[in-house]
């Protein structure tokens, strides 16, 4: 990323691995809507130029312990410091320091990177391609755990993107039932397909729709869309004493009716990148659901037609849910 609306595929020096790092040949990487709002110039976080990259299938070169040349891995891509508030309650995917591949730091969208040991995920049972969405999924399950969406219960899902399809399969894996809104009619169908109970087109009544479905209103509302009109649309629709959690980053500040915070008695959580469990739960489900991946995948791209495919995305964003780069 040379900087907003420019991408190119360029030469970088080789890489070699330290002392506790492993040396890894990129397979496929997934590009995600942080790259999107990256080429578009809209992420805070980044700074230009900048290698994308952080949903990633990869084989070992060089490295220690278990991890055998050759052996398929996957990364989770997040620092942590072990110091701050976050990582002393065990909840290092929110470190207040983190660097995100891609994002705060080089990412993967490169033929060899060099990672910590101790983020490489060794993964058996799964193609290259399943490897590459394990992050995004991890990322929605990681939202399903803060809801902690029990069997039973209904989730109304914001969003039906990469991470909205995540938080579906999540909660789906803990017996809730699940309904999806989307502006698209063909990631409703994704949704539907992957196994949403109900879906409902956002530019029609929802809230009354979601009045029929549920009575009093779902149990948990999760927002993956990162949209003023869904932050509050969540609180909205959320019954009473029912939990909000928040995925997607809103892009301005938003004005709440905070008294809906207290006569609902809300729970109002953030979901922030995954935990190693969230990981370990995905790579389950994946071996569990080879067909999904066919279900997700818009697109698969060599690197040299990964600039297109990106600017094809900007273009026209409703028609791609996830795009794969291939080496």
């Amino acid at each position: 990323m040379e900087g907003p609306g420019a991408a190119a595929v360029q030469e970088v020096p080789d890489i070699a691995a330290e002392p506790g790092e492993a040396l890894l040949r990129v397979k496929m990487v997934g590009m995600c809507g942080t790259d999107l709002n990256t080429f578009r110039g809209r992420n805070a976080m980044v700074t230009f130029p900048r290698i994308p990259g952080h949903e990633v299938a990869a084989e070992v070169v060089e490295a220690g312990g278990d991890l055998a040349a050759g052996t398929m891995v996957t990364i989770s891509p997040y620092t942590s410091c072990g110091r701050c508030p976050s990582c002393l309650r065990g909840r290092v995917n929110a470190c207040q320091f983190n660097e995100t591949m891609g994002v705060q730091r080089e990412g993967a969208m490169i033929g060899r990177v060099v990672v910590p040991a101790e983020k490489v995920i060794l993964v058996t049972g799964l193609s290259q391609r399943d490897l590459a969405l394990v992050e995004p999924c991890a990322v929605g399950f990681h939202a399903v755990r803060r809801a902690e969406l029990k069997s039973g219960e209904t989730v109304v899902v914001l969003g039906c993107g990469m991470i909205g399809l995540g938080v579906i399969l999540g909660a789906l894996r803990q017996g809730a039932k699940v309904i999806a809104i989307d502006l698209s009619d063909a990631k409703l169908d994704v949704a539907k397909k992957l196994g949403a109970h109900e879906t409902i087109n956002a530019s029609t009544d929802v809230k009354s729709r979601v009045a029929e479905l549920t009575g009093e209103g779902p149990d948990v509302v999760v927002e993956a869309v990162g949209a003023e009109a869904t932050f509050l649309q969540a609180v909205d629709l959320v019954a009473t004493a029912g939990r909000v959690v928040y995925i997607g980053y809103a892009k301005a500040p938003i004005a709440y009716e905070t008294k809906y915070f207290i006569t609902k008695e809300l729970d109002i959580r953030g979901s922030r990148n995954a935990l190693r469990s969230d990981f370990d739960d995905v790579i389950d489900e994946l071996r569990k659901r080879p067909d999904a991946g066919d279900l997700i995948v818009t697109r698969t791209a060599s690197l040299d037609e990964a600039a297109e495919a990106l600017a094809d995305w900007h273009a026209r964003p409703g028609d791609f849910t996830k795009i794969l780069v291939k080496f």
